[in-house]
């Protein structure tokens, strides 16, 4: 149990004992102010104005009730009637030191949950670019904080692998096999481009493509065959990506829209018996009378097109289905961009109501914003183009080693080469977890890769300082002997930010908003900093027992900044 949480508890067991109404639930949380004491609590506020009655007076009654011996030096009221709580050195002191032994204060989860993740979902017939970054990293970082709580976490990639341009893509696959049986797409974006172009200009391509099309939908082996051909480069592309970006995506965990073909024609017949779908104009639609306009007009959902083909909503209907009945999750998380907010609403709306979605399973569309430029407009190229992935990837690495070749660093250039990898793509993650999920927010690689503000490589560095503490030091963490004392107001501080690590975990796991995890991390590093220059620890005039209980701090500090880091997919160095 957190602090916040035995706090809340204890001070709910006293408001319990002074005979105020259990609905009145106090709420604790940390003082932004230190002479206000490390928390306080609004018990008695809302409790008073319930029971018309002065709130500093049943302030007094809860207090003479509250039991903290051992964890509370002192407790008193403040103001209208907050009580202050001030934590005794000597409990926070023994909570730091079993940290290590309790998972740094990440709790498992009581009832663990099967929780399916939907995320990156890129299109296979193109190469991976900046607009698949969000939702990779985001859904990524989600995926190990739950699991890190124990839960059963099922990623889903939902890949884009079926559709009419494939029958272009799988053409000129042919013509080029035929020219150079050994043909390698190295470029799929400008394999896709060659194709587009002939698709446009080249009658006789066209028809080639379109009955290919037809020969796919129909399940013709021959046209298969190349399909997966095409699939399989792709999705070697994309898991170069993942392997570059230390995203926990498999080959596995691929579901893509083809896997649901299958299940669509039961889709549309489910909606139709439950006279959910209608004919409109010779298509299927799914009117929803609680997605109305302001005039009161249903908003429409079109499950199915007048020729009989099928769209995106269907396929995401057949996905709610498969992953509420078969897979059973209790959780459905989309981590897919604002723009579809409304689509979401739509396929969970329909969903609920044809049964797809089972009455236990909550399905959460995490939305997010786009990346920018510095210009204020969507990302891309100097000459307008999409901003492949893989190329900004391999350009943050390059920035990353010019950087520290500037700080003329005495790594060898193996260990430069994999610092510089690590430092690159961390600040590139870190840049964008660190922003509100929802937010839009500009890309700029002299912000991320500062090695001052919250940034990646500040925590990286934050971290490497502290391992070479201990090697200067020339003592390992398993050799201090003395136990940790926290005498000056930076250990404590320092103490109290440590304990909180759990309490943000279980946050992030609630709410999918991954930077209330880097602030937590930023403030504990800015801590650990001001905690480094007012407690020194190797000078010679220091105590074998003061510098040992300093160096123990840190070490705490270093688990949970790589700890936090690792849940964010970021990697830590030795040394810088």
């Amino acid at each position: 149990m957190n602090i916040r949480d035995l706090l809340n508890h204890r001070v709910r067991e006293a408001m319990t004992a002074a005979g105020i109404p259990a609905e009145c639930q106090p709420m604790v949380a940390p003082s932004k102010n230190p002479q206000f004491g490390d928390y306080q609590a609004n018990g008695a506020m809302g409790a008073a104005k319930a029971m018309k009655t002065n709130p500093r007076e049943l302030a007094a009654k809860i207090i003479e009730q509250l039991d903290l011996e051992g964890i509370a030096s002192s407790t008193e009221i403040a103001g209208p009637g907050f009580i202050n709580i001030s934590l005794d050195n000597g409990w926070l002191a023994d909570q730091v030191t079993q940290l290590e032994q309790q998972r740094l204060g990440i709790e498992a989860a009581d009832q663990p949950q099967t929780v399916v993740i939907d995320y990156s979902a890129p299109n296979l017939a193109k190469e991976m670019h900046v607009g698949h970054l969000r939702s990779t990293i985001i859904g990524d970082a989600l995926a190990r904080v739950l699991e890190a709580q124990g839960h059963k976490i099922i990623r889903q990639n939902h890949v884009g692998d079926w559709g009419t341009q494939f029958g272009m893509l799988i053409t000129h696959l042919q013509d080029q096999q035929e020219l150079d049986d050994g043909v390698a797409l190295a470029d799929l974006e400008a394999f896709y481009r060659a194709a587009k172009v002939r698709f446009d200009d080249e009658p006789e391509f066209a028809a080639r493509a379109r009955d290919n099309v037809v020969k796919l939908q129909a399940g013709e082996e021959s046209a298969l065959a190349m399909w997966r051909k095409f699939i399989a480069i792709s999705v070697a592309h994309s898991e170069e990506i993942y392997s570059k970006l230390n995203v926990t995506l498999k080959h596995s965990d691929i579901h893509a829209e083809s896997a649901y073909n299958d299940a669509l024609p039961g889709i549309i017949e489910t909606l139709q018996q439950q006279k959910l779908a209608v004919e409109d104009q010779g298509a299927q639609v799914v009117f929803l009378d609680e997605l109305a306009d302001k005039e009161g007009n249903p908003l429409p959902m079109i499950v199915q097109k007048s020729g009989g083909g099928y769209l995106y909503a269907t396929t995401d209907l057949a996905a709610v289905q498969y992953r509420c009945q078969e897979l059973q999750a209790d959780r459905v998380l989309y981590f897919i961009d604002a723009r579809q907010s409304l689509h979401m609403k739509q396929v969970f709306a329909v969903g609920r109501k044809a049964g797809f979605a089972t009455e236990h399973c909550s399905l959460e569309h995490h939305p997010f914003g786009t990346m920018m430029g510095e210009d204020g407009k969507p990302f891309k190229t100097r000459s307008g183009g999409t901003v492949k992935l893989g190329e900004l990837l391999d350009e943050a690495v390059v920035r990353a080693a010019q950087l520290l070749k500037d700080k003329d660093s005495d790594l060898s250039a193996d260990e430069q080469a994999d610092a510089a990898r690590k430092i690159g793509i961390g600040a590139v993650k870190y840049a964008d977890l660190a922003k509100t999920r929802t937010n839009d927010y500009i890309f700029s690689w002299d912000s991320m890769l500062s090695f001052e503000g919250n940034t990646a490589p500040y925590l990286q560095y934050a971290y490497t300082r502290i391992q070479s503490i201990f090697r200067k030091a020339g003592i390992s963490p398993e050799q201090l002997e003395a136990p940790l004392q926290l005498v000056e107001p930076q250990e404590k501080a320092l103490a109290m930010k440590l304990l909180q690590f759990g309490e943000v975990v279980d946050q992030v796991a609630r709410d999918a908003y991954p930077h209330q995890l880097c602030n937590y991390l930023y403030e504990l590093a800015s801590l650990f900093m001001k905690f480094y220059e007012a407690c020194p620890m190797l000078r010679s005039d220091i105590a074998t027992e003061t510098r040992d209980s300093r160096l123990r701090l840190s070490h705490s500090t270093a688990q949970v900044l790589q700890s936090g880091l690792e849940l964010l997919g970021i990697e830590v160095m030795e040394r810088m």
